[in-house]
């Protein structure tokens, strides 16, 4: 007989109902295993959840931080006093303390550009044979080259055959051959004229030179270099020519950043005589600023942390982990961020952000400003980007990325705690899904006992109610 048959009829016999007192039963015979799993399960989701939010706190932290610092808008910064003529910007990792220069631009870097005369069609096939790329030095006055010398890098020859005979093949070949030039198409009314480019600097003039295949001439209309005369020279080669306090010195391009120690230059226009004064502007109000931000996303990140860790009622209160990333932020203020003799702050402590007893920070105003003017050099290294191996030099953001590191570990730190916590949530699932099965199968073996009792207790009723009617009749015979 089914199970379900069974609980229907149950009660039948004895007038008891067996199917509630079989589930009453079960319910406590399992009560505080699903109780316990229950809990469990609850306590798990809690440090699961925990433990996934102080990983990402302190890992948002840091990356805000590294973002800052990368910026370079907590460095100092050089400046230009003519923009038109010199803009400046700050080298990745330099040290601008004693930055002050002169600078004249006598002249710009420029480029070869060459054009050939206008062809009507531009499809049309010009020529076919070999153009021979060569550079150099050269001399050209009024549109034309009138002297070059060779460099001593090797020709580059580009080959030109039927499939791009024609000015666009010629184009596209000049390009393909990646040899330091490029070749374009300009088209007005007059028709469509080659041009080619070189690079900026003296040394990279160029003559093109055409080896023509006989039947298919043509291309020496394209010649570039002494006395070619179907080609015009529209802009020289040339060295950018930059004045140091005084020194002249030469540059192929126009960006330069091997002059002044730590500085890009960028010009932008030359003008012989007028000297740019480059010094630089300390980012004071923007380090003020920093201190300030990272106080407050300091106490918001700890304050969560050490409610998660109350002996209590925290969700991690055993978790070591946790427990490690506590400490290392409770350290941070102590932690040298800069080298210095003794006399210069190395700490956050020593520039005014002070712990207060709960552990939270705070931040002296006084003792920073105070450390921004004695001190902006050094104040800047404790908050710069590393730039080296060095320990003792590394900045706060290096040292909160090793906390952020650390913490995000899946093998000591927060991100292990989640992986454990995690499988031991699936283990509790799998042990609720037991004891289902466990109660089930508790519940159709009681069902079935309880049946056959009651089964019994029918049989017997039924008796007692033959003997009681016999009797009756004997009685009434008497």
């Amino acid at each position: 007989m089914a199970v379900e048959s069974i609980t229907k009829t149950l009660g039948g016999g004895s007038g008891i109902d067996t199917t509630a007192l079989v589930q009453s039963l079960v319910d406590a015979q399992f009560e505080n295993r699903n109780a316990a799993l229950k809990k469990r399960e609850e306590t798990l989701t809690a440090q699961i959840s925990a433990a996934t939010t102080h990983k990402s706190n302190i890992t948002t932290f840091a990356t805000a931080l590294s973002t800052l610092s990368r910026s370079g808008n907590l460095a100092t910064q050089p400046t230009s006093s003519n923009t038109g003529i010199l803009n400046v910007s700050r080298l990745a990792g330099a040290n601008l303390s004693a930055l002050s220069a002169q600078v004249e631009v006598r002249q710009l870097a420029s480029a070869q550009a060459a054009s050939a005369a206008p062809l009507a069609d531009k499809a049309a096939a010009v020529g076919r044979g070999t153009l021979t790329l060569t550079f150099g030095t050269a001399t050209v006055v009024n549109g034309a080259m009138t002297g070059f010398t060779a460099g001593s890098g090797t020709p580059v020859d580009i080959t030109i055959g039927e499939s791009n005979s024609s000015l666009e093949g010629i184009a596209a070949a000049i390009n393909a051959a990646n040899a330091g030039v490029t070749a374009s198409i300009l088209t007005d009314a007059a028709g469509s004229r080659l041009v080619v480019k070189g690079g900026t600097g003296e040394a990279r003039a160029f003559t093109l030179t055409a080896t023509e295949t006989a039947g298919h001439e043509g291309l020496a209309a394209l010649d570039i270099g002494v006395g070619a005369s179907g080609t015009t020279i529209g802009s020289a080669a040339a060295d950018a020519i930059v004045a140091i306090d005084g020194v002249a010195l030469r540059r192929e391009s126009n960006s330069i950043s091997d002059l002044v120690p730590g500085v890009k230059l960028d010009l932008a226009s030359a003008q012989p005589g007028t000297v740019v004064n480059i010094g630089k502007t300390l980012p004071t109000s923007s380090l003020m600023q920093a201190v300030q931000d990272f106080v407050e996303t300091y106490n918001e990140v700890y304050t969560a942390l050490r409610t998660d860790l109350d002996p209590v009622t925290g969700a991690l209160r055993q978790d070591i982990a946790a427990k490690n990333l506590k400490r290392q932020l409770q350290q941070l203020t102590l932690n040298p961020l800069a080298s210095g003799t003794a006399d210069v702050p190395t700490t956050l402590a020593q520039i005014g952000v002070k712990t207060n007893r709960d552990g939270t920070l705070a931040l002296d105003s006084a003792v920073l400003t105070k450390a921004l003017v004695n001190h902006p050099g050094q104040v800047e290294k404790m908050f710069a980007q590393p730039t080296g191996g060095s320990t003792t030099n590394n900045g706060l953001s290096a040292v909160l990325d090793a906390i952020s590191t650390a913490a995000a570990s899946t093998t000591r730190g927060l991100g292990a705690s989640e992986i454990n916590y995690t499988k031991a949530k699936i283990d509790v699932v799998d042990d609720k899904t037991d004891a289902v099965r466990k109660s089930e199968a508790l519940r159709t073996r009681m069902t079935r006992q309880f049946a056959s009792m009651d089964a019994r207790v029918a049989a017997y009723k039924s008796t007692q109610t033959f003997l009681e009617n016999q009797i009756d009749a004997w009685n009434k015979q008497g």
